[in-house]
């Protein structure tokens, strides 16, 4: 292999595809970046048998080739190389030779023969939405989903698409987030994506109403993003049916300022560390909320104005978990909704159904 590229556009595609590398495997080859040049163009992967991303950047190829080389060293030399042109060749040895401007690295590579075929999706069910609608939809859902979970498949975001709206549900033993959004599609599909991949995902979108197109097997999904693909394999297992959990019966409505409620929990939590896990006592009544802590590091206590309807209620909740819903609700105000103490408290818009959070309460000791 013998080819020329532009540093920066190297330097961009060795840091996202560089995230679907192994940290540490027992395949050298999968530590590695997959490099392959041919019709003036490189293509670079990234691969840990879970999750690969890649891409194709543009080459002057004077020799085709292909090699796998380490890379966090490969990234660690292109991010500092001096010029803006990159020369990369390889030997028969599979030594690599990268030259810019005065700088000269060889570094050992691995046969390309070594590294896993990428799966593909070739004959699954696809859709296409705006970037900025699903990057909205997964950072309002991901802080839910379970990290450590005797059922692997909570670990990872349910996609629903059904009668032209798109659900994606995250679920912990604590906590519920829906997101919900209408897209154009007569495509019917149920499928769960790992929580890593969605992570990784989130990075790659971006804020415009650029479309990306999904790609659904019976295994696999590929998301094609920005000129990326994202490959993922699906988690299998049932998912919660999370709407019997979801309270229908309502004893009380409070409409509060989302900021406003924020900061105050942020306040009462002060008294509580990750060593001291108190739970926020948290009163519903004559039109305010207010916020109490007692642990062996302090007091605090916190009132804020809100609409309050219906029985007046005291409940306990974790406040790192109640933090997490109201600061991925993305409005000025939210409706809250309770069915007594030992029942989710449910978070939604004041309008419209675009999200659905529950948080479940800490039976308060008397």
């Amino acid at each position: 292999m013998n080819i020329i590229c532009n540093k920066h556009a190297l330097i961009d595609a060795v840091g996202n595809v560089g995230h679907a590398v192994s940290a540490k495997s027992t395949l050298p080859a999968l530590e590695g970046i997959l490099i392959k040049s041919a019709d003036n163009s490189l293509f670079l992967a990234g691969y840990d048998l879970d999750m690969g991303i890649t891409t194709t950047i543009e080459a002057t190829v004077r020799e085709p080739g292909a090699v796998v080389l380490n890379a966090r060293l490969f990234g660690d030399i292109v991010r500092r190389l001096p010029d803006e042109n990159v020369y990369i060749s390889t030997d028969e040895k599979l030594g690599a030779t990268i030259r810019s401007g005065k700088s000269e690295f060889t570094i050992m590579g691995i046969s390309a023969d070594e590294y896993p075929e990428i799966p593909s999706v070739s004959d699954g069910a696809g859709f296409t939405l705006p970037q900025n609608m699903l990057k909205s939809m997964i950072r309002q859902t991901i802080y839910a989903v379970a990290q450590t979970d005797s059922r692997p498949v909570h670990t990872g975001i349910q996609f629903e698409l059904e009668n032209n709206v798109l659900k994606l549900v995250a679920v912990d033993g604590s906590r519920l987030a829906i997101r919900s959004e209408k897209i154009k599609t007569d495509e019917k599909l149920k499928f769960v994506v790992p929580g890593k991949t969605m992570g990784e995902v989130l990075k790659l979108l971006s804020d415009e109403e650029t479309p990306l197109s999904l790609a659904v097997g019976k295994r696999h999904i590929v998301m094609e993003i920005n000129g990326y693909a994202v490959i993922s394999r699906l988690l299998d297992g049932e998912f919660l049916p999370y709407n019997k959990a979801i309270p229908q019966q309502i004893t009380s409505t409070v409409r509060v300022r989302t900021r406003e409620f924020i900061d105050a929990v942020e306040r009462a939590s002060l008294v509580i560390n990750d060593r001291i896990k108190s739970p926020l006592v948290s009163e519903f009544r004559d039109n305010q909320i207010i916020l109490s802590c007692i642990t062996p590091l302090g007091s605090a206590c916190d009132i804020i104005s809100a609409e309050v309807e219906g029985n007046a209620e005291e409940m306990g909740f974790n406040s790192r978990f109640l933090l997490d819903a109201l600061k991925n609700t993305d409005t000025d105000e939210v409706k809250i909704e309770l069915s007594g103490p030992l029942s989710p408290m449910k978070i939604m818009p004041v309008t419209g159904d675009s999200f659905l959070f529950l948080v479940l309460p800490v039976r308060l000791k008397r």
